[in-house]
C-alpha cells in the first residue's frame, strides 16, 4: 500500500522516540525483567498507548493501519514494550472500543489511550488456551452487582494493569467485564519467568467474589465471546507488525555485520551461503509487509478480516522465527552471545507463534474458511 503523509510522520515520529528512548534501554529491560514506568509514563505522552483509537477518546485517529506502524517501529528496538503496548491497545482497551457502550468507552478509554492507565485482556485459563471458549471462570448478577469467581492465566500486563478487560460465564454465554484492579477480591499472582520478551510482565490474575457494576459490562450479556475474538483478529495484525518490525531490525544488523566479518581475506557478504541467507530473509519481510498492511487498511475500510489476520498471524510469526533463526546462524558465536541483540530477537520470537493464538489455530480458522469457499480465496 502507499502511505499518506500522516502514516509517513507517524512512523518517523515513533521511530525517533524508540531510538531516543527505547532503545538504550532494550538490554536492561530484558535483564532487569521490567519496562521501567518512566518509560510506559513516555509512551503515554507521546501518544503510542492510543495511536489506534478516534481521537474523540484521546487516541490518534490513525487506525489500524498507524497502529501497525508504531509496533513495527517499537519492536526494532523492543519487543517487551512492543508486547506490553500490544496487549494494552490492541486487546485490552480495543475490548472496550469494539464492544462497549458510549458510556463504558468514555468512561475508560480517554484514561487509556493517554497511558493514564493500563490495560490488560484477560480471556486464557488453564482449561481454556487454544480452546478459549472453554472458560470456567463464572459471573452472577445479585440484584445489584455482578459478582465474579474464577481465575485467568498468562495475562500480559497483569501486574502493570489498571483495568481488565475480563471474560467469564453468565447465565446466557460468555461476557465481557470491565474489572479494575482496585475492585474487592482482585488479586495478581507473581511475575512469570519467560524465554523471552522478559520485561513483559505476565502473570495470573484471580478474582474472589468480585463486585462488578452493571455498566461495566462489555456488550450485551451473552455476546462477549464474539468481542473477545473481534479483538484478537486486530490483535493478530499487531502480532504480523511485530513479527515485522523483528525482521526487519534483523536483517538490516545481518547484512552489516556480513560487509564488516572477515573471512578467508573477504568480507562474509561476497560469500553465496550469506547471500542466501540474506536474500530469503528480505524475501520474506516482503511478504510479511505486503500481507500485514494489506489487512490492515481491508480492516480501517471495515472489512471481515478473521481468515486475513490468520494469515497475517501464522505467515509472519513463522517467517520472523526463520528470519532470526539465518541472523543468528550468521552472526556465528557473536549471534550466540549477549554483547549484541541477536540472541535477545531470537528469544523474543519463539513467543509470536503462540500468543493471541498458535500457528495451529491459525491453520485451523483458514483451513475452515478456505473449505467452506471450496478452495476459492476470496480477498
Amino acid at each position: 500500500m502507499k502511505f499518506s503523509e500522516d502514516q509517513k510522520m507517524l512512523r518517523r515520529t515513533v521511530k525517533e522516540f524508540t531510538d531516543s528512548e527505547i532503545r538504550p534501554l532494550a538490554k536492561k529491560i530484558d535483564e532487569d525483567e521490567e519496562i521501567p514506568k518512566e518509560l510506559i509514563k513516555k509512551l503515554g505522552e507521546m501518544g503510542i498507548l492510543g495511536t489506534y483509537f478516534p481521537e474523540k477518546y484521546g487516541g490518534g485517529g490513525f487506525g489500524e493501519v498507524g497502529y501497525c506502524i508504531a509496533q513495527e517501529e517499537v519492536t526494532r528496538a523492543c519487543g517487551s514494550t512492543a508486547a506490553l503496548i500490544g496487549a494494552h491497545q490492541s486487546i485490552g482497551a480495543n475490548a472496550i472500543y469494539l464492544g462497549g457502550s458510549e458510556e463504558l468507552k468514555m468512561k475508560y478509554l480517554p484514561a487509556l489511550t493517554t497511558g493514564e492507565k493500563i490495560a490488560a485482556f484477560a480471556l486464557t485459563e488453564a482449561s481454556a488456551g487454544s480452546d478459549s471458549f472453554n472458560i470456567k471462570t463464572e459471573a452472577a448478577f445479585d440484584g445489584t452487582n455482578w459478582i465474579m469467581n474464577g481465575e485467568k492465566l498468562w495475562i500480559t500486563n497483569g501486574a502493570i494493569a489498571d483495568v481488565f478487560s475480563v471474560f467469564a460465564r453468565t447465565e446466557k454465554g460468555i461476557t465481557g467485564f470491565v474489572v479494575e484492579k482496585d475492585f474487592p477480591g482482585v488479586s495478581i499472582g507473581p511475575n512469570e519467568k519467560k524465554i523471552g520478551i522478559r520485561g513483559s510482565s505476565t502473570t495470573a490474575v484471580y478474582f474472589e467474589n468480585v463486585p462488578i457494576p452493571p455498566e461495566n459490562m462489555i456488550g450485551v450479556e451473552g455476546r462477549g465471546f464474539l468481542i473477545a475474538m473481534k479483538s484478537l483478529d486486530a490483535g493478530r495484525l499487531g502480532i504480523g507488525a511485530c513479527c515485522l518490525g523483528a525482521a526487519k531490525e534483523m536483517l538490516e544488523l545481518s547484512v552489516e555485520f556480513a560487509n564488516q566479518r572477515k573471512q578467508f581475506n573477504q568480507s562474509i557478504s561476497k560469500f553465496q551461503a550469506i547471500q542466501f541467507m540474506i536474500s530469503d530473509m528480505a524475501s520474506q519481510i516482503y511478504a510479511m509487509e505486503s500481507m500485514l498492511y494489506r489487512a490492515a487498511e481491508k480492516y480501517d475500510d471495515g472489512g471481515d478480516i478473521t481468515t486475513d489476520a490468520a494469515i497475517v498471524k501464522l505467515y509472519c510469526s513463522e517467517a520472523v522465527s526463520e528470519v532470526a533463526d539465518k541472523a543468528l546462524q550468521l552472526h556465528g558465536g557473536m549471534g550466540f552471545s549477549r554483547e549484541i541483540p541477536i540472541e535477545r530477537f531470537y528469544r523474543d520470537a519463539r513467543i509470536l507463534r503462540i500468543f493471541e493464538g498458535t500457528s495451529e489455530i491459525q491453520k485451523l480458522i483458514i483451513s475452515r474458511k478456505t473449505i467452506k469457499n471450496n478452495g476459492k480465496w476470496k480477498v
